[in-house]
């Protein structure tokens, strides 16, 4: 688990069943005014799939104070000729007390409230492959203590069923998931969990921290 200013994050990534090298990447980074998480999963497995997966990670590294469209736009722009990707990005603004979050694809995300109660975001449908596309991004209201689930398409709906996602502690919901999935994975799967809280601590960055 990886505690920063204000989020404490715990991540569970693992490769498609019979791959070495799982096609997902991702990356958070904390600032002195925003927390903001990305998961790009490129189409397939692989290592074509992780090409075009790290691609957009780097683009995200470059751009991250853009605007959530325009992080979009230039992650798009960094996949002509390469092979497609879904991708989500939240951010979290410590200023004006609101998430965004954006998908293009399958890229899931769930928010979960003190009181367990939960909202589960619609994604953009299609991927990003260098052509244009057209892109809504949700805002919302920034709650005390909320949860947040990121996860890639190998999270199924089966695996959502069983509420691993309910623990407060971050990386209680990974070792939830862990012990609830011990058969191999159909599909490259990752899996964020981090917490929001408003009393900060201070300041780091972490990539591809895996459980």
């Amino acid at each position: 688990m990886s505690v920063m200013n204000r989020v404490e994050v715990a991540v569970y990534q693992k490769a498609k069943d019979g791959n070495k090298l799982c096609g997902d990447s991702y990356y958070y980074i904390e600032t002195d005014d925003k927390f903001i998480c990305v998961i790009a999963d490129g189409l397939g497995s692989g290592t074509f799939a992780r090409e075009s997966s790290d691609a957009v990670i780097e683009s995200i590294k470059r751009n991250y104070n853009k605007p959530m469209k325009e992080m979009v736009k230039v992650c798009n722009q960094q996949l002509q000729g390469k092979r497609g990707v879904v991708l989500g990005i939240i951010k979290i603004d410590y200023h004006t007390k609101k998430y965004s979050f954006v998908s293009v694809g399958n890229i899931g995300m769930i928010a979960i409230s003190k009181d367990l109660s939960k909202k589960r975001t619609i994604p953009n449908s299609g991927y990003l492959s260098g052509g244009k596309k057209d892109i809504k991004v949700v805002e919302e209201v920034l709650e005390k203590e909320m949860n947040f689930i990121m996860f890639s398409d190998g999270v199924t709906s089966t695996d959502l069923s069983n509420k691993f996602y309910q623990h407060q502690d971050v990386n209680d919901v990974i070792q939830s998931f862990i012990l609830q999935n011990k058969t191999p994975r159909k599909d490259d799967t990752t899996l964020i969990a981090f917490r929001y809280k408003e009393k900060p601590k201070g300041l780091s960055y972490k990539k591809n921290n895996i459980i």
